[in-house]
Order: C-alpha cells, then sequence, then structure tokens
C-alpha cells in the first residue's frame, strides 16, 4: 500500500465512511446523512480509491468491513467525535455568573465616563471587575495582543490590519471658568482673547486643534499657564481669572464642586470624533463581544447626554 497524503483526503468522505460502518447498508447510511444512494456509493467510491481498500464488501445483503476498514474505523471515530467538539459554537457569555477582569482603556479627559460604564457594568455582571487603564502609546499593542480588551481612542487615530474600530460618537468643547468671571458679562470672542488661559498638554493634540480653529479666525490667545494633567485645571480655575477651552467631558464631575461655569465656545469649532478599537484576535471572544456592546451603549448614551444644548 503507498504512503496516504493526508491533505488529499476529504473528512466528509470519512463522515460518510463512519456511518457506513455502523449501518453496513448504503441506503441506511443514505437516509441517516440525509443524501442520495448514489452519492454514498461515490464517497465509498472515492475512499476506497484514496486509500486502497475496499473497506466494505457485499456479502448477503450486507456490508462487511475489511480488516483495514475495521483498524481505520476504530480510529477515526475519536477523531471525528473529537473535531465536532472542537468546533461547536463558543459557549454563551453569561454577565450574571462571571468573575471577569475587564480591561478598558480611555483618554484621561475622559474620566466621568467611566462612572456610567462601572455602573452598567456592575449591573449586568455583578461579580466582574473593571481595570481602567490610561489610553497612550502602547495602548494599540496592548490591544493586539489581548492585554487591553478595548479602548477609546481619536477617531483619526490610523489603527493596524490586526485591530477592528466602531465608531462611538464627538467629544464637544467648552469653555471654563469660576462663577462670576468678568469674561461672562459679554461672553463672545473678543472675552474669550482678552483673558489668560490655562491649556492642558498631554501630546493628544487637544490644544492645537483649538489654536488651528482661532488661528484661522484670527483669534489671538494668551496661554498664561500649562499643565500636564486635566485633573489639576478645576482648582487651577476657581481661584484665578484663566478660562479653559477643554472637552466639556472634562469637567462634569469636578466643574460642580468647585464653583465653575461653562459656555459655549464663541467660534464654531468641531466636536472631537471617537472610536472604539479591539484586536481582532480576541474580538469574537463571547465576553469580549460583550463587553464591547456594553461600553459602545455606555458611551454614546453619555456623550449624547453631555452635548451642549
Amino acid at each position: 500500500m503507498n504512503e496516504i497524503d493526508i491533505r488529499r483526503i476529504d473528512l466528509n468522505l470519512l463522515v460518510v465512511f463512519d456511518v457506513l460502518m455502523r449501518e453496513r447498508h448504503v441506503s441506511r447510511a443514505a437516509d441517516r446523512l440525509a443524501r442520495t444512494q448514489s452519492a454514498v456509493s461515490h464517497a465509498l467510491a472515492r475512499l476506497r480509491t484514496q486509500l486502497d481498500d475496499p473497506l466494505l464488501v457485499n456479502s448477503g445483503g450486507r456490508m462487511s468491513a475489511t480488516p483495514f476498514a475495521e483498524h481505520v474505523h476504530e480510529r477515526v471515530v475519536p477523531l471525528l467525535a473529537g473535531l465536532a467538539a472542537a468546533l461547536q459554537p463558543q459557549p454563551r457569555f453569561e454577565p450574571r455568573s462571571s468573575s471577569r477582569d475587564f480591561r478598558f482603556a480611555a483618554p484621561d479627559f475622559a474620566a466621568s465616563l467611566v462612572l456610567p460604564l462601572q455602573r452598567a457594568l456592575f449591573d449586568a455582571a455583578p461579580g466582574a471587575s473593571l481595570t481602567c487603564l490610561p489610553e497612550g502609546t502602547r495602548t494599540l499593542a496592548g490591544l493586539a495582543v489581548g492585554a487591553i480588551d478595548l479602548a477609546m481612542v481619536p477617531a483619526s487615530l490610523t489603527i493596524s490590519d490586526d485591530l477592528a474600530e466602531q465608531a462611538v460618537g464627538e467629544v464637544a468643547w467648552g469653555c471654563f471658568a469660576r462663577a462670576g468671571h468678568p469674561a461672562w458679562r459679554r461672553w463672545g470672542r473678543r472675552s474669550w482673547a482678552a483673558y489668560p488661559h490655562l491649556v492642558v498638554q498631554t501630546g493628544d493634540g487637544l490644544p492645537s486643534m483649538v489654536e488651528q480653529v482661532a488661528g484661522r479666525l484670527r483669534l489671538a490667545r494668551r496661554v498664561a499657564m500649562r499643565v500636564g494633567v486635566f485633573s489639576m485645571v478645576a482648582p487651577l480655575l476657581a481661584n484665578s481669572d484663566l478660562i479653559a477651552t477643554l472637552p466639556r467631558l472634562v469637567m462634569l464631575d469636578s466643574g460642580g464642586r468647585y464653583g465653575l461655569e461653562s459656555r459655549r465656545v464663541p467660534f464654531p469649532i468641531p466636536g472631537i470624533a471617537h472610536k472604539l478599537v479591539w484586536g481582532r484576535r480576541m474580538g469574537s471572544d463571547p465576553a469580549v463581544r460583550w463587553f464591547r456592546d456594553l461600553v459602545a451603549d455606555t458611551l454614546a448614551s453619555s456623550l449624547q447626554a453631555h452635548a451642549p444644548r
């Protein structure tokens, strides 16, 4: 017998062979397989040729197996069972019984979105946990290898082929200063440009967008102070005449505590479009898919609720 080239063996032929070995009758095997007798006979003929053995021969109205057929069938049965088990759909994710730790990366200014996300997650999956990570230069690499489940990033960020994305909405801008700030008396472009500004420099390009739009309108502002984190903004604004033009989400929690007021930006400025990004390798995992839907719904609702009216 020549050596068998496994690449030439059709798996469907082995399924037919298994049923024939059990039934020892072509028509009954055809009924079980929901195929025609001709198709079953043709499959057996092909397998005989590929294995160079008659396998099953007619004997008194019933088919008898050759010793080689018995040998093959004994080994094929557990292989087919194992393959069938391996190809079964992944079990459905059950959030209420899950203790999974979901890892989510988001920009610093989106911290106020984490609270509604945490509430939604723990309501649906009380045994789960949430790890919030800063969105940065290593985020995309973490997504690709599965170290991060999901990330919120600017829509302008280019991703590689091993990642997938979904638009989630725009983050609107606002202007913030202390209550009673003199700029509020006649708020407009002139007031915006007349008072000193606080800028957050995080390396994500947010201040540059304001500068670009203001520059096109020939509006010049004086930047009196720069800080590296958004958490410093509220106390500095509350105790000075500084004005800050920032994503509105930054001040959702701290603005009220520090007695700050907000106004619309006195010139048209586009919102910052964002998207959710995840690794394709883990994208079909039921738990990751469920978490992605939860985050998308929660973020979209929060962004819409806090859009300027």
